[in-house]
């Protein structure tokens, strides 16, 4: 699933949540730069609204666990980024497994 969108939607309540675990905006924002960003829906936490989770590499090479959102706000659409973490070594092996 590919997301096409115009930028991110920050605020001090979202930025504080995914800096949380060390992840930076640079390195969260860089994860849509990525030719092996894997997304695919969270059902499971999709109850309010539409929820998306992204896991890759960042353009330094960290891999991240991503947890989004997509808001609309007229014409423009919107990344908010709502929980971000690395993944854990496991992680990672398993979606170079399923990447390759």
């Amino acid at each position: 699933m590919s997301v096409q969108f115009d930028g991110f939607d920050w605020d001090e309540g979202n930025r504080l949540k995914c800096q949380k675990h060390g992840v930076s905006i640079v390195e969260i924002e860089s994860l849509f730069e990525s030719l092996d960003l894997f997304i695919a829906p969270d059902i499971a936490h999709s109850d309010k609204e539409k929820r998306f989770r992204a896991v890759g590499p960042t353009t330094n090479g960290r891999f991240v666990f991503l947890v989004f959102t997509i808001r609309r706000r007229e014409t423009t659409i919107l990344i908010r980024p709502i929980s971000a973490r690395f993944m854990h070594k496991k992680e990672i092996e398993e979606y170079e497994e399923d990447i390759t």
